[in-house]
């Protein structure tokens, strides 16, 4: 038993394809998956409300207008808190396996120190997941039966679209709490874009999504406190020709955190990011530095 047992008969994630790929985008949301499989809550603490905390809930549904445009749409069925695939492949916390981790996990990451490493020990504001310490294999089974495979079709997607087009735009979606603040007086921020302060994405790229986004008058933050993790970091390549943004939707527009029901709100939300999706990948190349010729 172990992770290829947990997802037999749920696949673990899942690509969205459009009927051809008509855009240079490939869109991914990581953390929205919501199938717990029932080994995996066995060796948890938390009852089955208190364990989705960490879950970036519905943000596949809220950005599924990008297959409507020709765009692959990669989403996690796979929780957030059973495997984190926006980390590095091995930020492993010791304290919580009763084996040594290998000699090459990044056991001092902040992200471990938070707690939330490629197998998160906490959930929410802070909730321990696990009664006792894991076996290692456990760590080991879910890097090598999802995380690899996760990585190597993303991998796979951004690839196969750089060829064809002769570049790529990664969009990375997730979600935020809605109590999230941002410095300087703006207040509470609907969406935050990332791009790793500029070395994951185009300048340009980034400021045509703040801008799509404040028009349809939305508050909008750049970076802070979220530029983007692992995947915006280590796919965003802009001298490659590989582009990758991170999009945080602030929960409180559409759902209630402490019920996790979609509110009167997830509607209209739902209908403004189809309309920026659409957007967004109509004439990318306008908003990047010359890109070369698509490949015949």
């Amino acid at each position: 038993m172990g992770a290829a047992a947990d997802f037999s008969e749920v696949p673990a994630f899942q690509v969205h394809m459009p009927g051809e790929q008509q855009v240079p985008f490939v869109f991914n949301s990581p953390h929205s998956g919501r199938h717990y499989p029932s080994r995996f809550l066995s060796m948890s603490r938390l009852d089955a409300a208190t364990i989705r905390r960490s879950e970036d809930c519905y943000v596949d549904e809220l950005f599924a207008a990008a297959a409507g445009v020709g765009a692959p749409f990669l989403t996690a069925n796979f929780p957030r808190a059973y495997l984190d695939v926006n980390r590095e492949p091995w930020e492993l916390d010791p304290r919580m396996f009763s084996e040594p981790v290998p000699s090459f996990a990044n056991i001092r990451s902040p992200r471990v120190a938070g707690g939330l490493g490629t197998i998160p020990k906490l959930v929410g504001e802070g909730y321990d997941i696990y009664e006792e310490r894991l076996p290692l294999a456990e760590a080991l089974s879910r890097i090598e039966h999802i995380y690899k495979p996760y990585h190597a079709c993303l991998a796979e997607l951004l690839s196969r679209t750089r060829a064809t087009f002769g570049y790529a735009i990664l969009v990375d979606c997730h979600s935020m709490p809605a109590n999230i603040r941002v410095g300087d007086g703006q207040g509470r921020p609907d969406f935050i874009v990332g791009d790793r302060f500029g070395s994951s994405a185009a300048a340009a790229l980034s400021q045509h999504s703040i801008s799509l986004l404040t028009a349809q008058g939305y508050r909008v933050a750049n970076n802070k406190p979220y530029a983007g993790g692992f995947i915006t970091e280590h796919y965003g390549r802009p001298a490659e020709h590989l582009h990758a943004v991170q999009i945080e939707v602030n929960r409180g527009l559409y759902m209630d955190e402490r019920t996790l029901q979609r509110t009167d709100g997830f509607n209209r939300l739902a209908a403004d990011l189809a309309e920026f999706v659409r957007a967004l990948t109509a004439s990318p190349d306008r908003h990047l530095p010359t890109m070369p010729m698509a490949a015949e």
